[in-house]
């Protein structure tokens, strides 16, 4: 069968051996159906060489018609930064632990993932922010996240202070450990963790949830992501900024740092049949109805 995607990137979390076999099982199959296959410099440096082309993410980014994430959510999530501006949707296939945004189980990706190269899939839009750190006027620092933009102090420093503006409106100043802005894909992660609420992916919404924070008043907010929130330290030693726990800045007393929606989103494509409450109940180890109880169709 012809399929859509006949450019395929693979990207592996190199970090870990065990990845690369996955990675040559799967760009096997992907070369017997007659599909071409590029890797990046990093997964191509860690498996060896290949009958695929070694390309830069823009040259993947100029070339794909699809990407595959072989690994954990964080790989998901570094994938996604990278290949959202240039509107690649993206496969995950769960090689770590946790897996809530790479839903396909290794076990099981070759039936799920030739169903999606054969044009059969549930396609889903995330978005993502933007930050920028702004010191003395000008921007220092920016950076995607597709999660969370996390502000916070060093592990061996006291207490950090913040304050909160969104769209130019003064919301509040908070001491703790520090705040997060997280996205409705990002809602489940470090957000959750912290007591703040799911939102699903397809609202538009973003969540404000403090960490540990002096006033326990301090409460998670849900605000609409069409915002622009400024985020200013006002005192803490050591403070500083990541983007999905996976790039980071150190920051001064002064810095700004402008949080906003992307002009972009990333593309996740699912199997036919993927469920988010499938997700939930399975990650968070909901209670299942009993068969019984379940209506037709129903059941995961």
């Amino acid at each position: 069968m012809s399929t859509p995607f006949t450019k395929v990137a693979l990207f592996g979390r190199f970090q870990t051996p065990s990845v690369g076999a996955s990675v040559r099982d799967i760009a096997a199959f992907l070369f017997e159906r007659g599909i071409d296959v590029l890797l990046d410099q990093n997964t191509a440096a860690s498996i060896g060489p290949g009958n695929w082309q070694v390309l830069s993410t823009e040259q993947i980014g100029h070339q794909a018609h699809l990407a595959i994430a072989v690994g954990g959510d964080g790989t998901m999530l570094g994938v996604a930064r990278l290949l959202a501006p240039f509107g690649i949707p993206v496969v995950g296939i769960n090689h770590g632990r946790l897996g809530f945004i790479t839903d396909i189980a290794l076990a099981g990706w070759r039936p799920a993932l030739g169903t999606i190269l054969d044009g059969d899939f549930y396609s889903e839009e995330r978005s993502l922010l933007v930050s920028r750190v702004q010191r003395n006027g000008e921007t220092v620092w920016r950076e995607l996240s597709l999660n969370d933009v996390v502000v916070s102090r060093s592990s061996r420093s006291g207490m950090i202070e913040l304050q909160v503006e969104v769209d130019g409106q003064y919301m509040y100043t908070q001491r703790g450990d520090g705040l997060i802005v997280a996205t409705p894909t990002g809602s489940t992660a470090y957000a959750l963790s912290a007591n703040g609420p799911i939102l699903h992916p397809l609202l538009q919404g973003l969540v404000l949830v403090p960490v540990a924070p002096q006033t326990l008043s301090n409460r998670p907010i849900s605000l609409p992501d069409n915002v622009s929130i400024v985020v200013r330290v006002v005192g803490g030693r050591e403070p500083r900024v990541a983007c999905d726990m996976q790039v980071f800045t150190d920051l001064q007393i002064g810095d700004g740092i402008r949080i906003e929606r992307a002009p972009f989103t990333t593309r996740f494509l699912h199997p036919p049949g993927y469920s988010y409450f499938a997700t939930l109940r399975g990650k968070l180890n909901w209670q299942e109805l009993p068969s019984s109880l379940q209506r037709p169709g129903e059941a995961d």
